[in-house]
């Protein structure tokens, strides 16, 4: 397969991105109907450094000043889940792994904070976001009565496109709606990382991985508390005019 062929369909490429802009417009009405939209994705490679020699705060005639040597104390990945409507993160996680294992649990964490609500995921197409581990948790937590198949053989487990297929289904309780390939800076998440990145993780020094996953931690807690806010969303999904 040539790079040629693993390119989207320019109509379907399209299709992607209003449903996508489309589903950002609606998410104040649907989480007031009682169906959450939320904006997820990892952070993968936190790396818990720790600088060689304190940093030096600003003052009169100076800069801030920060060691670039530092200790490598290892690495952490942050799933998080950004809600469109309120512009906060909720039900993080935070291990040493991403794997399709990790996702589903953290999707199942993350639904288990409203039950019985409705949950619209907005995420990218990385293989452990179409999961079959993924799939078969959505189709108990909505009590569908489907036949799943056998992966890599038959039904809606064979292929990653049976399993986006089911994944997507819009009459499901929980549904995921996808960025199209090389679309990140779709999904608003993303934005949130860059934060996270300029004011937190760049700027500081972990004398170990759990001081890291603390400090992440009281960073979600103080943005959430002071700085949590929607994003104003202007894009429609139409090309842009030059």
């Amino acid at each position: 397969m040539t790079s040629k062929d693993k390119r989207e369909d320019p109509e379907q490429y399209q299709a992607d991105v209003e449903k996508l802009c489309e589903t950002y417009q609606n998410a104040p009405q649907l989480e007031a109907d009682g169906t959450y939209v939320i904006s997820t994705d990892e952070k993968t490679g936190m790396q818990a450094l720790e600088r060689l020699h304190e940093t030096k705060p600003v003052r009169p005639g100076f800069v801030e000043r920060v060691e670039f040597e530092y200790f490598r104390h290892g690495t952490l990945c942050l799933m998080a889940n950004f809600n469109v409507v309120t512009g906060k993160i909720v039900s993080p996680s935070i291990g040493p792994t991403r794997t399709e294992e990790d996702f589903a649990a953290h999707v199942d964490q993350t639904i288990d904070s409203d039950p019985e609500a409705g949950w619209i995921f907005i995420a990218d197409q990385l293989n452990t976001h179409v999961s079959a581990t993924l799939v078969e948790l959505v189709a108990r937590r909505c009590g569908t009565n489907e036949e799943l198949g056998i992966k890599g053989k038959k039904g809606i487990l064979k292929s990653k496109k049976t399993r986006r297929a089911f994944l997507e289904d819009s009459s499901h309780r929980i549904r995921f709606v996808y960025t199209p390939r090389h679309c990140s800076w779709l999904n608003q998440v993303e934005i949130w990382f860059s934060i996270l990145s300029r004011r937190l993780l760049k700027r500081s020094s972990f004398t170990s991985v759990e001081d890291l996953r603390v400090r992440v931690l009281d960073f979600i807690e103080y943005f959430n508390n002071v700085l949590g806010k929607p994003f104003r969303w202007t894009y429609t999904g139409r090309p842009l005019s030059v």
